[in-house]
Formats: C-alpha cells, structure tokens, sequence
C-alpha cells in the first residue's frame, strides 16, 4: 500500500484511534464500546453510526483490523504491520501533534 493510500486511510480522527489503540503490543483486543477505540463525541449517535458503517468497516476492507460485530471485538488484522510503523511515530508525537505541529 502507498504512503499516500496510508495517510488517507489516517485522515480521520476516529480511524487513528482505533489502530493506535492496537500500537500497545499488551492489548491485542479491544471492545468496540471502548472509549479507546470508538470515541462518539460524547454519545454522538450520528458519529457512532460512521465508526459502525464507515471506519470500521473501511479498516477492515484494508485489512489493519479484524471486526467481530458479534462480539464488537476489533483485533488487529493481517495487514495490520505493514500501517504499524507509521502509527508508531504517530503515538510517539502525540505532544507535538496536539500542540498544532512539529515545532521550526
């Protein structure tokens, strides 16, 4: 896949978070409910209804999760390693990012 594919798959916020959420190694698996994964903006139903018929299902038509709608499970999936790296420096400059940008 691109670096530009990577990047757009990445443009949205609610899709960064559900696979930084799988960076940590410890958490293999993570409910769907989950704060950590699917932030709906505070009970937003309309933002829950996207990660239910957007980013999920985006993410794993790409193959970085595994979707278990049953279980609401997301796991990481096959392809997972190959957006693993770019999410790394992602997680790592969180601080900078949120700060508006990478300092001059």
């Amino acid at each position: 896949m691109t670096f530009d594919k990577q990047l757009s798959i990445l443009s949205n916020h609610h899709r960064r978070q559900v696979l930084l959420a799988l960076v940590d190694t410890a958490r293999q698996t993570t409910p769907t409910d989950s704060t950590a994964t699917v932030e709906t903006d505070g009970g937003d139903h309309l933002q829950t209804i996207a990660m239910w018929h957007i980013h999920l299902p985006k993410l794993a038509d790409h193959g970085f999760i595994d979707w278990d709608r049953e279980t609401q499970r997301v796991t990481k999936g096959p392809k997972f390693d190959e957006i693993e790296p770019l999410l790394t420096v992602l997680s790592e400059n969180q601080d900078v990012l949120r700060a508006g940008g990478v300092p001059d």
